[in-house]
């Protein structure tokens, strides 16, 4: 697997129940703030989705993913709302849901 794909699913890992991270911040945490995109795809393409919870990795504005690979943006919201995530008018709260890893 892509040692930068590897990097990325480690700080995803890392994401709390109940909380989520923007890609740009994923990107930074796993070595380059500009790696954003590539967090979309390397997500996109999941290995381990039961282990790596990719649907806790929004856009900096807080939406989900319009192209979530597990389901669609509707799948990702209802995990989302599993964990007691709200979602409200398309968007997640950042400032209350954002992870401070």
């Amino acid at each position: 697997m892509n040692s930068t794909y590897e990097k990325i699913y480690e700080v995803v890992k890392r994401i709390p129940y109940g909380s989520v991270a923007t890609y740009g911040q994923v990107a930074t945490i796993a070595g380059n703030p500009r790696w954003s995109r590539v967090v979309g795809y390397a997500l996109h393409v999941n290995p381990d989705p039961d282990n790596i919870p990719c649907f806790r990795v929004v856009n900096r504005f807080g939406e989900p993913s319009k192209a979530f690979a597990f389901g669609g943006m509707n799948m990702q919201i209802q995990m989302l709302e599993a964990e007691g995530i709200v979602i409200k008018n398309g968007r997640v709260d950042l400032e209350k849901y954002q992870w401070r890893g």
